[in-house]
């Protein structure tokens, strides 16, 4: 999924950009943060409602009620017809971010894995082939629209603005109102700010849907902010806690010392008064004030005489706390004038009293009863379904790797978390395949891919810190397995069942700074003293004398003339004689400390990949590493300092931030098909072929024929 620290690392732009927002019938307005967000792990939402928002809302919620009934008899009668043409009832699928193929084959070859087998040998099992650059928005988003990068827009977790040299989340756009109106220390927005998604092309359950075939699409990818279709939808990856940020967790401690500055979070120094701590939980800022200053919600912890419990008592409610057990959770109200409130929910995990006190609390999550902004489709879905199952974690990216990566959460800590999200969204996937009986159910858990960037290397002969858990991958494997079996107990004639990864996984033992490596080859110019201050965000770069630079985890781009704000590098054949030579350089580069081993396996050129009208917003070089190799943090927040290669020491021990061919994806079939090689990119045109629709002619993708499905032969065999 989210390779490394962009999922939480604190990567801090200012931007007037990271400030918008949107307005929502029935939805309580959330705040924006200051003018420094997050990005990565932690990109600024800023949301907001602002009046004249809220009334077009009431007004357009109003008169799709009166065309319900019409457009419902639509549906009725477009669905009669497509289900008449289709091959199957019903396609589920399941999404298991990061399952690898070898590790997969292994477990089954040991007899560990009986579900995925049998559905294996029933049905059929291949890699998958990934995206370049293989990482989740990039899979997921190919995945969704049948097409390759340059035609829905990802190349990455970052997009750089090329007017700036400062990044972007690369999904989504988000712009503040332009006009305020001040009143003292108050000001109201005049206009309504904007949140718009990034992702082009047409998702497959969009062109499903206005066929008459329902979706049911559940934590996919790239669906923040969410598309309107005929269908329902919970988004996924890039939904942002109640702080604007893909994932702010706090940690309180009494422990003195100097105050280091958190990749994924906060931390706060509290005093321990004889069996009471005081303290406050930051929330959203309050846009309505001048400033924009956080609302902070009182808090105190009463401990009990043993240490092993205590009263957590937060505004007006009260809670018990169990010493290493995280409480349920809890749904949390920050009041701002003039009369909005901003509401979200957390947990709180009390760690430990002595020898000093230790609490965590969990980013704040969008509480799905009274999303802050729109997380679903329809609007009130996220509602019906917390009605039903209750709260569930609502974070893009909920897993808190920086947590466990920062020794804020222990491992074990860090596994109840992520095994108690997994649960939450296993009890939605198995509602919706009760409920739909015709159509798709999709549904992604993240969860795989944030247990093996933890523990890969527990896996021989990873350099474990500490004792060894070689289990806990096995075991999560298991788990996956054992999730594969409750479904099929639930498969119905006429139902294909896929089960999928975006990526695999390899070890990340050795980290490469690639703007340390454009510094040392003359590419990347750095003033008097920068590559020793180590700034973020190339705060040293001399840019006018720069040719090339690295932003994110995967890419090179140059620094042209007439594209970049200070470009050096003449378009045409000035630098594609400078691509072919930096490409050429990086396939030589060797880790002498390791022998001489090759660390790049490609440098995959722009004109190498599948073109589209997006193409050019990609970078020009596109590092395809070798196993054990991926781009340092450092690097990736525009960072020039030396050295070009070392350890990677981080607890985060595997990736696939590396050459796609290095890391396919499974795929799994409960029905045999003929495809010796698929890729991620067919998915989306075989299931509309499955339900008698003919892809559209831009999608990249083939369908490949699904037992029972005749219509299929001749298209897949010409692919």
């Amino acid at each position: 999924m989210l390779p490394g620290a962009w999922k939480r690392s604190a990567i801090r732009i200012r931007s007037s950009r990271l400030l918008a927002g949107v307005s929502l019938l029935g939805l309580w307005a959330l705040g924006s943060p200051p003018a420094f967000g997050y990005i990565g792990p932690g990109a600024g939402f800023a949301v907001l409602t602002s009046v004249f928002g809220l009334l077009v809302s009431l007004l357009f919620s109003f008169l799709a009620l009166l065309a319900w009934p019409f457009r419902a008899l639509l549906l009725l009668l477009r669905g009669r017809k497509a289900y008449g043409r289709s091959a199957v009832q019903r396609v589920i699928l399941v999404g298991l971010d990061g399952l690898d193929p070898d590790l997969a084959q292994r477990y089954m070859g040991e007899g560990k894995l009986p579900n995925l087998s049998r559905m294996s040998a029933e049905g059929g099992f291949a890699p998958l082939a990934t995206t370049t650059p293989p990482v989740s928005p990039v899979a997921w988003s190919s995945l969704a629209t049948g097409t390759e990068p340059a035609k829905h827009n990802i190349f990455d977790f970052l997009a750089r603005d090329p007017k700036s040299y400062f990044p972007a989340l690369s999904s989504v756009l988000l712009e503040g109102p332009e006009k305020w109106l001040p009143l003292g220390r108050f000001r109201v927005p005049l206009s309504r700010p904007r949140i718009r998604g990034m992702r082009r092309s047409v998702p497959f359950w969009k062109l499903l849907g206005e066929h008459g075939i329902h979706s049911t699409i559940l934590r996919l990818p790239i669906t923040f902010p969410p598309d309107p279709f005929d269908g329902h939808l919970l988004s996924g990856m890039c939904v942002p806690d109640l702080q604007g940020s893909q994932g702010s967790s706090f940690f309180y401690t009494s422990q003195e010392g100097p105050s280091h500055p958190r990749n994924g979070g906060t931390t706060i120094r509290v005093t321990v008064r004889g069996d009471l701590v005081e303290t406050c939980l930051p929330g959203p800022g309050n846009d309505f004030l001048r400033g924009s200053p956080a609302v902070r919600l009182p808090m105190k912890i009463r401990m009990s005489a043993d240490g092993s419990a205590a009263q957590l008592q937060i505004g007006n409610q009260q809670f018990e706390l169990r010493t290493g057990i995280f409480s349920p959770w809890i749904r949390l109200r920050f009041p701002r004038p003039p009369g909005l409130a901003a509401r979200g929910m957390a947990r709180f995990l009390l760690r430990s009293r002595q020898p000093h006190f230790e609490l965590y609390v969990t980013p704040i999550h969008l509480d799905p009863e009274r999303p802050a902004m729109p997380i679903s489709v329809p609007s009130y879905y996220s509602s019906c379904l917390a009605r039903l199952i209750g709260p569930f974690a609502t974070l893009g990216m909920a897993n808190d790797t920086w947590a466990l990566n920062e020794g804020i959460l222990s491992e074990q800590e860090f596994l109840d978390q992520a095994y108690d999200f997994h649960r939450e969204w296993e009890r939605i996937f198995f509602l919706a395949l009760d409920r739909v009986r015709r159509g798709v159910v999709a549904c992604h858990f993240e969860t795989p891919d944030a247990v093996q960037h933890m523990f890969f290397r527990h896996l021989p002969p990873g350099p474990a810190a500490g004792p060894g858990r070689p289990e806990v991958i096995e075991e999560l494997y298991r788990r996956m397995d054992d999730l594969v079996g409750r479904l099929r107990q639930k498969q119905r004639p006429g139902d294909w069942i896929l089960v999928l990864s975006d990526h695999g996984f390899k070890p990340f033992r050795r980290s490469v700074n690639l703007n340390a490596w454009l510094a040392a080859q003359g590419y990347l110019a750095l003033r008097a003293g920068g590559p020793a201050k180590a700034e973020e965000w190339f705060a040293g770069v001399d840019w006018p004398k720069t040719k090339a630079y690295s932003l994110g985890l995967t890419g090179i781009f140059l620094n042209l003339r007439g594209r970049e704000p200070m470009g050096a590098v003449e378009p045409g054949g000035e630098a594609v004689q400078l691509v072919r030579e930096i490409a050429g350089r990086l396939e030589g580069l060797r880790d002498e400390e390791r022998g001489g081993c090759p660390v790049v396996r490609r440098a995959i050129r722009r004109e190498e990949r599948t073109a589209g009208p997006y193409l050019e917003n990609g970078p020009e070089l596109i590092v395809g590493y070798n196993a054990g190799y991926r781009t340092s943090w450092e690097s990736a927040k525009g960072i020039a300092a030396r050295p070009i290669l070392e350890e990677n020491r981080r607890v985060w021990s595997g990736d696939h931030c590396i050459d796609p061919e290095e890391v396919p994806g499974v795929f799994f079939s409960s029905k045999p098909f003929d495809c010796a090689a698929p890729r991620i990119w067919d998915i989306a045109p075989t299931i509309l072929q499955l339900f008698g629709i003919a892809p559209p002619g831009h999608m990249d993708g083939k369908p490949f024929p699904v037992e029972g499905d005749a219509s299929g032969t001749a298209a897949a065999g010409a692919a």
